[in-house]
């Protein structure tokens, strides 16, 4: 792998992760409702599914998916069900503490919001699309193939951190602004109506 297929891999996924998905809503909406230490969470699970999908792909078993079109519609179909099931919650504000952003307010447990995070990452449709059919094509067959995955997920993992710490902090200013109820179901509405979206895309989503 050159230094220039390296930099426009770089670009990619820069553009990619900044673009707002389900990983980056959720890290915005968790640093909402917790704050920027609750969000920290959130963002591991995240980070974890982007990794296990990438080493996945690595391992060649994102062609095995493609090869198999019902193994693929099975994970599909799981995804878009999750996907739904968070807009619901979010459009209805089901998780959210009686005043958001407020420190103090109970927050479920780390390993549910890690597992809350990792679920949505391996459900997100803009990641597995990246993983299967765009991810490989930055790999020089003719070289050593480890080293330049190893470079590759590295580098997607150091710019999605970056991009989450970005979302998180935009989240903690943004919980002052939305301790007014009305803001609040307008927030909760938008984030439901989001993930909804998201799922229909993962709907639409072909090997």
């Amino acid at each position: 792998m050159t230094l220039h297929t390296w930099w426009l891999f770089f670009t990619a996924v820069f553009l990619l992760s900044a673009t707002p998905g389900p990983n980056m809503l959720h890290v915005l909406g968790r640093s909402v409702r917790f704050g920027l230490r609750g969000s920290l969470a959130a963002m591991s699970g995240c980070l974890l599914a982007v990794l296990l999908v990438l080493m996945a792909s690595a391992a060649g078993l994102s062609a095995v998916l493609l090869a198999s079109p019902t193994l693929f519609d099975a994970l599909r179909y799981a995804g878009v069900a999750y996907l739904v099931y968070l807009g619901i919650r979010a459009w209805r504000g089901e998780d959210a503490p009686i005043r958001v952003g407020d420190a103090t307010a109970a927050r479920p447990a780390t390993a549910r919001l890690v597992r809350d995070g990792f679920l949505i990452g391996a459900s997100n449709p803009k990641l597995l699309l990246f993983a299967g059919a765009f991810f490989p094509q930055f790999v020089d067959a003719g070289r050593p193939q480890g080293p330049q995955f190893a470079i590759l997920v590295a580098t997607f993992a150091a710019v999605e951190t970056f991009w989450y710490a970005v979302y998180a902090s935009s989240g903690a200013r943004l919980a002052a602004t939305l301790t007014r109820p009305g803001l609040r179901r307008l927030f909760d509405r938008a984030t439901g109506a989001i993930f909804l979206g998201f799922g229909a895309v993962l709907l639409g989503t072909r090997p």
